[in-house]
Order: C-alpha cells, then sequence, then structure tokens
C-alpha cells in the first residue's frame, strides 16, 4: 500500500501537503484554478488588502541570481507588491473558487495598516467568501514600510501579538501568522503570533536583499529608471536559512503547526522541512521558475522517500530530526566519549592480540619440551 500525503492541519484537510505560496502564482481565479486541476494540495492566494489602489508595481521587479558553472537560477529577488487588483474582485475570485473546488484548500494572504478596525473589516469580508483559513502578510520586506505595513510589523513581537489579536476576535477560519526571516531570533516574533492566538506559522518570507549591481552601467539591479530598492530574495538559495528558521520555530513551541517555506522544488526538498518540523510545504519561486507541473515530480519524490523508510503518513516523520539538535558543547562531550571509548576497544583489541601471541608461544615451547 503507498504512503498517504493526506494530511489534516488545523482542521483543514489536505489530500497533499504541498501548496502554492502567495505570490505571482496566486494572482487571479484562473491560475488558482489551474494549479487545483494540477493536483496541488492548497492554494495561498497573493496578498490582498481594502484599497489597492495605493498598490502600484514597476518594470522590471525581478532579479536572478545565477550558479557560475551551469548558469540555472538559484537565487531570486524581487521587489514586487501586495496584489493591486481591486478588493471586490479579490471577494468575487474567492467565492467562485470555493463554488467550483469545495474539496481544495483556498488560504487568503492579507495585509492591512497598523488599525484594528482595518483588520478585522478584511477578516470579516474575505471569511465570507467561504476560505478555508486565512495568511497573514506580517512579513512582506519591502514596500509600504511607511504604513506600518509587511515586515515593518513583523519584527515587532508587541505589534505581531497585538494584530494577531485582532484577527483572532473576529477570526471563524483557521489562522497562520507568516514571519519574517529579517529578524534575530525567528522564535520569538512566532511566539507573540502564537500568543495572539495564531493556530500556526508560515515561515520564511523572502529575505531583503540586493541581488546584484550591472558592472556596466554601475546601477543595483533590478534598475527601474536607474534607481532600485532592496527587495525580497527567495530560491534554493534560502533553503539553509529557512530549514534553521523552521527548527527554531519548532523547538521553541513543539506542536505548532508550520507550513515550511523557503527554497523548496523536490519532494526531498519538502521532506527536509517536514523533519525539522513543518507539517506542510509551500512553493512559489519554484514553481514559478519550473511551472506548475513540478506537482507530479514533488508528489513522486516525497512518496518514494516515505516508502524508503517505511513511513505509512507524514505525520509519522514530522519534527523526527528535532531531537538530533543540541548545543556546542554537547557535540564536543559527545565526540569525546566516543574517542574515549573508541580507544578503549582498539586498546583491548591489542591486549587481545597480545594475549593471543603470548599464549601461542608458550604452546610452541611446550611442544619443543616434549619433542626433545
Amino acid at each position: 500500500m503507498a504512503p498517504s500525503l493526506a494530511i489534516e492541519v488545523n482542521g483543514m484537510k489536505f489530500e497533499n501537503p504541498f501548496v502554492l505560496g502567495s505570490g505571482p502564482p496566486g494572482t487571479n481565479a484562473r491560475v488558482i484554478a489551474r494549479s487545483y486541476d494540477l493536483g496541488w494540495g492548497g492554494m495561498v492566494c497573493k496578498t490582498i488588502s481594502l484599497d489597492a489602489s495605493k498598490v502600484i508595481n514597476t518594470n522590471p521587479r525581478y532579479g536572478k541570481l545565477r550558479s557560475r558553472e551551469k548558469g540555472e537560477v538559484v537565487g531570486f529577488e524581487n521587489i514586487e507588491l501586495i496584489s493591486d487588483r481591486p478588493f471586490d474582485a479579490w471577494l468575487d475570485d474567492l467565492r467562485q473558487l470555493k463554488k467550483n473546488y469545495p474539496s481544495k484548500i483556498l488560504i487568503a494572504s492579507i495585509m492591512e495598516e497598523y488599525r484594528k478596525e482595518a483588520w478585522q473589516e478584511i477578516t470579516r469580508r474575505v471569511q465570507e467568501t467561504g476560505i478555508d483559513g486565512f495568511e497573514l502578510n506580517l512579513s512582506c520586506p519591502h514596500g509600504l514600510p511607511e504604513r506600518k505595513m509587511g515586515m515593518a510589523m513583523g519584527e515587532n513581537p508587541d505589534m505581531v501579538e497585538e494584530v494577531t489579536g485582532w484577527v483572532m476576535e473576529v477570526a471563524k477560519k483557521p489562522v497562520w501568522a507568516k514571519m519574517t526571516p529579517n529578524v534575530g531570533n525567528p522564535a520569538t516574533p512566532a511566539l507573540a503570533a502564537i500568543k495572539g492566538g495564531a493556530n500556526g506559522i508560515s515561515t520564511i518570507n523572502t529575505i531583503l536583499s540586493v541581488i546584484g549591481v550591472d558592472l556596466k552601467t554601475l546601477r543595483p539591479m533590478p534598475t527601474v529608471e536607474g534607481y532600485t530598492v532592496p527587495g525580497g530574495y527567495s530560491g534554493q538559495a534560502v533553503k539553509p536559512i529557512a530549514l534553521r528558521h523552521v527548527m527554531e520555530i519548532a523547538r521553541a513551541k513543539p506542536g505548532v503547526e508550520i507550513s515550511g517555506i523557503g527554497g523548496i522544488e523536490t519532494g526531498r526538498d519538502a521532506a527536509e522541512f517536514m523533519l525539522m518540523g513543518a507539517s506542510t510545504v509551500q512553493i512559489c519561486t519554484g514553481a514559478m521558475l519550473r511551472g506548475y507541473e513540478i506537482i507530479d515530480e514533488l508528489k513522486a519524490d516525497l512518496t518514494a522517500f516515505m516508502a524508503s523508510h517505511n513511513f505509512e503518513n507524514l505525520r509519522q516523520f514530522i519534527g523526527k530530526s528535532l531531537e538530533y539538535f543540541s548545543t556546542h558543547h554537547d557535540l564536543v562531550d559527545r565526540q569525546k566519549a566516543n574517542r574515549e571509548k573508541t580507544a578503549a576497544a582498539r586498546g583491548a583489541v591489542r591486549a587481545g592480540k597480545d594475549a593471543e601471541t603470548w599464549q601461542g608461544q608458550i604452546a610452541k615451547e611446550t611442544d619443543e619440551l616434549a619433542a626433545n
């Protein structure tokens, strides 16, 4: 019997743990429907707000970091803002998607200014569409900081707890808080969100970065009319950082549901995030670069991993590798103890061989005496 990829998280039943993350892959109902048809387990729509008129995206807004040898994209930066589509259009899309795909998981990513009435209004109006859950974007690293949106909010634990609490007062659906990696201790804002009532944590959002400089023009990229701003870094290169953040949060709050994000492009990548404590994984840049069709490969890879370890379901290995993290002092003690044990074992072997040699010599001399 093949391993099961189905999992229930905060009451939401995912047919598989692969979720398209918030961003260009979920920019409208048409592309979201296509992801469902292809077999993705869920979708977090592009972040929406009550007033999209203030959102004006530039062009270009993407930058790529390529490997020196093969030229493949290993890092990706974007300065794209949240959705610029009218809020009412989004409500229509969400409502239609739940009508056409009632069993598929649809999570609404929402972001608002630092005002209680705004957060509660968007929560009430969006959940009326029938969506399955919310993801609070408290972590976008660029754009709109003057309105205390995104990372400007998420790097402040007190604000994270307060805003999450506002949403939880009116939310009737599960709520995940999406965390920024642009902080010292990733567990601090995550624990604040949980204290505010969040049902789960999504991590990580993109890393504030500068992708590079054009050495011909001396302009940083992506260049817009000769200028730029730092943007969000994603792709394969951020995976080690994302794994560490998932691990830190999972250890700080055992049992919390985590949706792991950052550099996931294969089912084996997903398995690593789950071993660190994630119960679902989100993929955005990987799907943009390789196409939505990678879902078949993702599912096959993860199924093969599970079969190789005789895991029948996802819960059997979620967080399984966390117990192997320790302190440097403990690693030193363990290595010292192992070396002493090995040395003692080698000494015993040598002693045994010496004893065998000695016994052999005695036997030889005894035989010689008997012969004479």
